[in-house]
């Protein structure tokens, strides 16, 4: 009678594994992942449309994703309001760069058992003027579907850089949407 209930027990165990087998199990891995899906849709201008926020939404926490649904709403309820005026985002949201990465390198990562940052090196290169290089901070956090980036730290040093987080930047275009 063992051999049924371990039998059932293995095949229980083995469709756990497949169903997990596309989650992130590492932080690097999760960052690596986001940003392969922001590099299918660069030049990224503002926040996300819903199919781009589709392609990063396996990599992102629920609170990351909920930030940016929020964020498009108050971006169209802006522009309805104020039909004149730009965009409250312009630009890349995703990191330092107004034109964005044309490549990137996750590097080192730490943390601990439940959240997690990675520098990422990033480079813009138009092949018409020398290569613009920073580092970036993506911070990660464990969910019961594997590791998600929740932030983005900007590391960008220049005049007009995108500065701070890019949680706060969300929430300061829903505050001034309502503004």
């Amino acid at each position: 009678m063992k051999t049924p209930r371990l039998l059932a027990l293995g095949v229980t165990m083995l469709a756990a594994g497949i169903a997990n087998a596309g989650e992130p199990t590492s932080p690097a891995q999760a960052a690596n992942g986001f940003y392969g899906a922001y590099s299918t849709f660069h030049p990224s201008d503002g926040i996300p449309n819903e199919a781009r926020l589709a392609k990063l939404a396996p990599f992102l926490s629920p609170a990351l994703h909920r930030l940016l649904v929020e964020g498009d709403a108050a971006e169209t309820k802006f522009n309805k309001a104020n039909k004149d005026s730009p965009p409250l985002i312009e630009g890349d949201l995703f990191s330092s760069l107004f034109e964005g990465a044309t490549s990137y390198k996750v590097g080192v990562c730490n943390g601990d058992a439940k959240q997690a940052r990675c520098a990422v090196d990033l480079i813009y290169d138009d092949k018409h003027n020398p290569a613009t290089r920073w580092t970036d901070t993506i911070y990660l956090v464990l969910t019961p579907n594997g590791w998600r980036v929740d932030d983005i730290g900007y590391g960008g040093n220049w005049d007009f850089a995108n500065k701070g987080r890019l949680s706060a930047t969300l929430r300061q275009v829903i505050a001034d949407a309502d503004g």
